[in-house]
């Protein structure tokens, strides 16, 4: 049984994104009100502000934690075409405990639009935060030093030749960095709304290598499975419906002559939904890959698992408050029960997306948020 709390998080404008650290033991707010929230979980079970401050001079769209290997460390971004990264470091003792500070490590200014996504790196490729920007564009930044993350420098820029809205690493060992990239364009014309870029180190570059023309609806998020030895890889897709999208590599990278001829993949759709009967705005993996979440308009949050013969079925529904509208829902499930949280709401006037993760054995939840409050 889920129960539900509420969180005051003070915030005085609408919330973008909620994300969990490694250990699901703290999380980060952040909201159009230009300001992060650090949370902390007591060993009571009550989620506790630490830590808020002022970080853009405009709404913070995304924030993400690196890999508690190097350190405490938060990266956001924002509608201020820029991106920024924090660290946190440790004040005097007063009578709440030990006071942390977040300080601005480093900023990225070279988008020219607005930062819609920004996502760190598996940790066996290094400290890297790929950022991806509304003009079409994808820049991958590394920290040579994780000693000191003051120091990024720009290591690549990928044109995708569409408005970007959100990126997903793949962060299998097993085979090159790869990254998805979607689009929420509303442009029908414009073919598919979802990209996937690998990484040649023949060439040293990031390489299209395939556009999954199936999407063609504007891209909410997208998700690449953990992969635990798979010989493919799996994508999950939130558009106006969830797709599930498998890449089974077809040959290595190889050379003839001066021209890299980069690997294909066979793609297969194992799996497309409907149930939310309304777009899908977010989607996430549990840490093994063999449980998907997904939370639409409908207010609820789906969970799917293939079967023995690797087909795809819904195996539970979390529904939101049954006494509200489906104009006004709230959905919450309890961490301290469950690894993960949920909120989901849906306004007349304006939609906000949120995401909650939890690195944990079950799939985190990720859905819409609401103005002022935080539910779990």
């Amino acid at each position: 049984m889920f129960v539900t709390k509420q969180i005051e998080s003070e915030h005085k404008d609408l919330i973008h994104d909620v994300s969990f650290d490694f250990y699901g033991k703290r999380m980060a707010s952040c909201s159009s009100d230009q300001s992060v929230k650090v949370w902390d979980l007591g060993e009571d079970g009550e989620w506790k502000c630490t830590a808020t401050w002022k970080t853009h001079s405009g709404s913070v769209f995304r924030v993400t934690w690196a890999h508690p290997e190097f350190g405490q460390v938060l990266a956001t971004c924002s509608f201020d075409r820029q991106a920024a990264v924090w660290e946190e470091s440790f004040g005097d003792v007063g009578r709440e405990g030990v006071k942390s500070n977040w300080i601005k490590k480093s900023i990225l200014v070279d988008s020219r639009t607005a930062v819609t996504d920004v996502k760190f790196a598996p940790k066996h490729l290094g400290l890297q935060l790929a950022i991806c920007c509304s003009d079409g564009m994808v820049r991958i930044y590394e920290c040579p030093d994780v000693m000191n993350i003051s120091q990024w420098s720009l290591q690549h820029d990928i044109q995708t030749k569409f408005k970007c809205s959100c990126l997903s690493w793949n962060s299998s060992r097993m085979h090159p960095p790869m990254i998805a990239v979607g689009s929420d364009d509303n442009n029908p014309s414009g073919g598919g709304k979802c990209q996937v870029f690998e990484y040649n180190d023949s060439t040293r570059k990031w390489t299209k290598v395939e556009t999954i023309v199936a999407v063609t609806d504007p891209v909410h998020d997208v998700a690449f499975a953990p992969n635990l030895g798979r010989s493919y890889h799996l994508l999950a897709i939130a558009s106006k419906e969830l797709k599930i999208i498998s890449l089974t590599p077809l040959g290595r990278d190889s050379v003839i002559g001066n021209q890299s001829v980069v690997s294909r993949f066979e793609m297969k759709q194992v799996a497309s939904f409907t149930d939310h009967e309304s777009p899908v705005w977010r989607v996430s993996w549990n840490v093994t890959g063999t449980v998907l979440s997904s939370s639409g308009d409908d207010g609820c949050v789906r969970l799917w698992k293939a079967n023995y013969l690797g087909r795809w079925k819904g195996i539970s529904i979390l529904k939101g408050d049954a006494s509200q509208t489906r104009q006004d829902r709230n959905f919450s499930a309890n961490p301290s029960q469950n690894p993960a949280g949920a909120v989901s709401q849906q306004s007349n006037e304006e939609l906000v997306r949120m995401n909650i993760k939890r690195n944990s054995g079950w799939p985190s939840f990720n859905t819409k948020k609401d103005q002022g409050k935080t539910y779990y």
